[in-house]
């Protein structure tokens, strides 16, 4: 049961991550259109290389403060107030008028190393999918590993559907069904964020 519910949770997430609007998604779009979808599919793999070190790193970083429960608690409010912000981005989301900003570069290498730059993994990850691969595993390695792989197969398999029709339609962005499916999964990363917060709650009263 426990690696089903994790296996949810991160396919969810990756979900988000992986349709909501952003710099990596409008180059997904502009390499398929300019390119073809292969080049579109290619650059949506971008996540499976740039997320590791960092995966590695906030994993390393949060076993060392395993023991702390108040750090821990306070982790689990900061993650759970991230997770309430990318809810209300999704509910609030608009139909996009023209082209996303792309960013200044189009190759695939590029793609990985602007995406490890980038703020919101660290943030992702430290604050919220770390902690969670954390207490999966301590229930069952095979729940964290669920998770992890819930997380990547629908992150990745997202951009690489939008790299696919891309081509086709133009407008994929503004359309009613994108803005309903992300409007959808942000009334449910509600729902996450409030087990968060009672993470956090249990962490300050042990």
């Amino acid at each position: 049961m426990d690696i089903y519910k994790y296996l949810l949770t991160g396919a969810t997430l990756g979900l988000v991550a992986g349709i909501s609007p952003g710099p990596i998604l409008a180059l997904v779009i502009r390499e398929s259109l300019q390119n073809g979808r292969k080049a579109g599919m290619k650059v949506a793999t971008v996540p499976l290389f740039s997320d590791l070190p960092i995966v590695a790193f906030t994993l390393f970083l949060l076993t060392r403060l395993s023991e702390y429960d108040t750090i821990l608690g306070i982790i689990s409010f900061l993650g759970a107030g991230f997770i309430l912000l990318l809810a209300y981005e999704s509910i609030r989301v608009k139909p996009i008028q023209g082209e996303l900003k792309t960013p200044r570069f189009t190759t695939f290498w590029k793609g990985v190393f602007a995406n490890f730059l980038s703020p919101h993994p660290y943030l992702f990850w430290l604050l919220v999918g770390s902690p969670m691969v954390i207490k999966a595993w301590n229930l069952t390695p095979w729940a964290g590993i669920a998770f992890v792989i819930g997380f990547y197969v629908c992150i990745v398999g997202a951009k690489l559907v939008i790299a696919w029709i891309s081509d086709k339609s133009k407008n994929i962005l503004g359309s009613k069904g994108y803005l309903w499916v992300i409007r959808i999964l942000g009334a449910i990363l509600i729902i996450l964020a409030v087990f968060l917060i009672r993470d956090g709650i249990r962490f300050f009263g042990e």
